[in-house]
């Protein structure tokens, strides 16, 4: 091709990132990748061509200045993502507080009722599991187990890291998008996981696998439980909006609603992540003393409660 033809030819799109280089302007900038991919491979046609060094120069520096704009870019958006676990996210929980709490009310009440029922009667269990899932769960959490929490070999930590990350992030979600039915799905996972986790601990407490079942879960269940709650408040705020979107239509009213929501799911994911590396490679190790598990777990719950309470509070930057 000639060099005049291939410059008619790329002109129009070597001006669009020129003009959006020389821009601090945020609009449009999302062209600016496909773009700056553009002018490398017209800078590698060039050379290979042997075009004039004027031409070569010309594309050289443009593709230098869409490189510095595009490593720029990337900065901003790590700064922003690192502000927003240093503090952003316990600034959109506490701006959110009344669903956070409501949540934590519909998680926490039915199990602590079903907890009470199963240690008491060892009957209720067999009305939230069926027999199989019950002797399943009871031989996971048997002191006599090889293996606590569930049946697998330790060289599989790595495969079950994987199985916990998408089984935790599957409640999450579930609980979130269940929102969207004017609040009601949030409430039934809400209520769900609740209740079986509050039976489960009750029908082991009765049993007295108190040694194998509270030091497997107090380590990961300071992110694994606050998750979901925030899951659920995520979801609470999505069906109020639905149920009372105040002076907007309802599709105007759940996208406003879904700035915070999402945020909030974005903080809840990663807790989920470190829920699932600590259930994988140290809650259901039988190597590390019962002791060590409590003080850890302890140590755990303060450190989340801790920052959703303090985190961002003195931010200078905006939530």
């Amino acid at each position: 091709m000639r060099q005049q033809t291939f410059e008619d030819k790329c002109r129009e799109h070597w001006g669009q990132l020129d003009q959006l280089l020389a821009s601090n302007s945020a609009e449009n900038i999302s062209n600016l990748p496909y773009l700056y991919r553009q002018a490398c491979h017209d800078l590698a046609l060039a050379k290979q061509r042997r075009y004039t060094p004027g031409l070569v120069d010309y594309l050289n520096q443009l593709v230098m200045r869409g490189h510095h704009r595009l490593y720029r870019q990337s900065v901003r958006y790590r700064n922003k993502w690192t502000h927003f676990l240093v503090a952003g996210f316990g600034q959109v929980l506490r701006r959110n507080a009344n669903y956070v709490y409501l949540s934590l009310a519909l998680f926490c009440l039915p199990g602590l009722l079903l907890g009470l029922l199963c240690f008491f009667d060892g009957e209720v269990i067999y009305s939230t599991m069926s027999y199989g899932q019950v002797q399943a769960m009871e031989s996971m959490y048997d002191p006599e187990a090889k293996v606590v929490g569930r049946e697998r070999g330790s060289d599989t930590d790595l495969m079950m890291f994987g199985f916990y990350i998408k089984h935790n992030i599957g409640i999450g979600f579930r609980t979130f998008a269940g929102g969207i039915f004017f609040g009601l799905g949030s409430i039934f996972f809400l209520i769900y996981n609740g209740v079986i986790l509050g039976a489960v601990a009750g029908h082991l407490t009765q049993l007295q696998f108190t040694q194998t079942f509270y030091p497997f879960v107090i380590g990961h269940g300071a992110f694994e439980l606050t998750a979901i709650v925030f899951s659920g408040a995520a979801g609470l705020k999505l069906g109020y909006s639905l149920i009372n979107p105040g002076q907007y239509r309802r599709v105007m009213a759940l996208k406003l609603a879904a700035k915070d929501a999402i945020k909030i799911m974005y903080g809840a994911v990663s807790m989920l992540v470190i829920a699932a590396f600590i259930e994988a490679f140290w809650s259901s190790s039988t190597l590390v003393p019962s002791e060590v598990k409590y003080a850890v777990g302890t140590v755990f719950w303060l450190i989340v409660i801790s920052y959703c309470v303090f985190s961002g509070r003195t931010s200078t930057h905006g939530p």
